[in-house]
């Protein structure tokens, strides 16, 4: 039984692995290159933004092609990795359950979670080695009531070196991301093909049998999308399929302030954080936000600190066949935003860190959304108006916006839908 898996992050890389030590015949299509980490070209970055060279977002994707911008709007910029690993390899190994929605449907992925858990290796980041205003900032928040914890990460202490540039690749292998699942796949038999972008998926009388890439056809007798809420949705309606206007994104906004000497890259990113109904607030020096957004050129690296807020949005818009993506933040959206950053800046001026205090740029780069789960999907984890032999197995599943980390939902969500698949088989 031959199996075609597109993508490689979490998703992918989970179904992969889970279908080849089953003894599918599995093929893996990655549209990028082997992941590389950026560490290298940083001491030319730098330079370039302190002098203004660093204009447009775009020019990231063109210093560092695994990572892809998007401009959805021109208030919003969505981020994904297009490489072995997806988006997992620009992470910051954040394992948090992210679970909104799920209830609602009657969808429990407890025992996914779990097993998943187990699987990679979940800790907390040493207290010891968080920067003396991370420390701050936490003690703030406990004191402000809103009830701080560690976040739980994949991330292996003694190896970090603390380089806080996690989101542009660890170059030390201290951070685990989906390519450990992608070796145990073609250590299972799988086959990789990278550089392989899908076109579209090949379908006769309601039955997948294959995929088009590259204008040829592979032949397949399943073909599993796990390409993320845009990289799915684009091949589906490609291929004449009603992928939902349903894009979310869980928006990120990072508060900018000010503290001499407080180095907060020198520790990996968002090691504590505090959960809210629809948004967290973790400390976060939003390197996209540095490099990029004007306002916040006048500061140092050194002297800048961040703290994010990460929100669930509504979920709201379309990706089209061309690869075009339309989403913009919503008036709702802005006054939550906007709640959340009084927080922040509550916390802020606790911790001793001081103005001026600047909004960075909005961007997000949880997709998902696009092909929703309904309660009636639940029992087989696939929407019915896919064709047979057609499946997904991605944060596209997932119906709303999480505002949480969302690497360790989609593999939950894949592992349970390959399951499923061996079930059916």
């Amino acid at each position: 039984m031959r199996a075609i898996v597109v993508g490689t992050g979490a998703g992918g890389a989970t179904a992969a692995r889970e279908l080849a030590s089953n003894g599918f015949e599995v093929i893996i299509l990655e549209a990028g290159k082997p992941f590389k980490p950026f560490r290298r070209l940083l001491p030319l970055v730098e330079p370039s933004r302190r002098i203004g060279l660093l204009m447009d977002e775009r020019i990231i994707t063109r210093l560092f092609p695994p990572m892809d911008t998007t401009r959805s709007a021109n208030d919003l910029v969505l981020m994904r990795g297009i490489t072995t690993g997806g988006s997992t390899v620009l992470s910051c190994g954040n394992m948090v359950r992210a679970e909104h929605g799920l209830k609602e449907i009657g969808l429990d992925l407890t025992p996914e979670f779990d097993e998943i858990e187990r699987n990679i290796g979940i800790t907390e980041f040493p207290r010891r080695r968080w920067r003396p205003t991370t420390k701050k900032m936490f003690e703030a928040a406990e004191q402000l009531g809103l009830g701080p914890k560690a976040t739980p990460k994949a991330v292996n202490s003694s190896k970090c070196i603390s380089c806080g540039l996690c989101e542009t690749g660890c170059s030390t292998g201290a951070r685990w991301d989906s390519r450990a699942f992608l070796d145990d796949a073609v250590h299972a038999g799988a086959v990789l093909h990278t550089s392989s972008p899908v076109e579209k998926v090949l379908i006769e009388n309601g039955e997948v049998k294959g995929v088009v890439i590259k204008s040829r056809t592979i032949k397949a007798d399943i073909v599993i999308l796990a390409a993320g809420g845009i990289g799915t949705a684009q091949i589906l309606k490609a291929s004449g399929l009603p992928a939902k206007d349903n894009l979310w994104a869980d928006i990120v906004l990072t508060l900018g302030g000010v503290l001499k000497g407080a180095n907060q890259l020198k520790e990996p990113p968002m090691v504590w954080y505090t959960k809210h109904e629809d948004y967290i607030l973790s400390p976060y020096l939003d390197i996209l936000s540095h490099w990029f957004h004007k306002p916040w050129r006048n500061v140092s690296i050194e002297d800048r600190v961040g703290l994010m807020v990460k929100l669930a949005d509504i979920e709201e818009g379309s990706v089209f066949a061309n690869g075009k993506v339309q989403k913009s933040i919503k008036d709702e959206d802005h006054i939550r935003l906007e709640k959340a950053i009084g927080e922040a800046k509550k916390i802020m001026e606790l911790a001793g860190v001081s103005g001026p205090y600047i909004k960075g740029m909005h961007n997000g780069g949880h997709l998902g959304g696009t092909v929703p789960l309904k309660a009636e999907d639940v029992d087989s984890m696939k929407p019915s108006w896919l064709p047979e032999g057609l499946w997904v197995a991605d944060l596209s599943l997932a119906p709303r916006s999480q505002g949480l980390p969302t690497i360790l939902l989609t593999a939950a969500l894949a592992l349970k839908v390959s399951r499923k698949i061996t079930e059916k088989i």
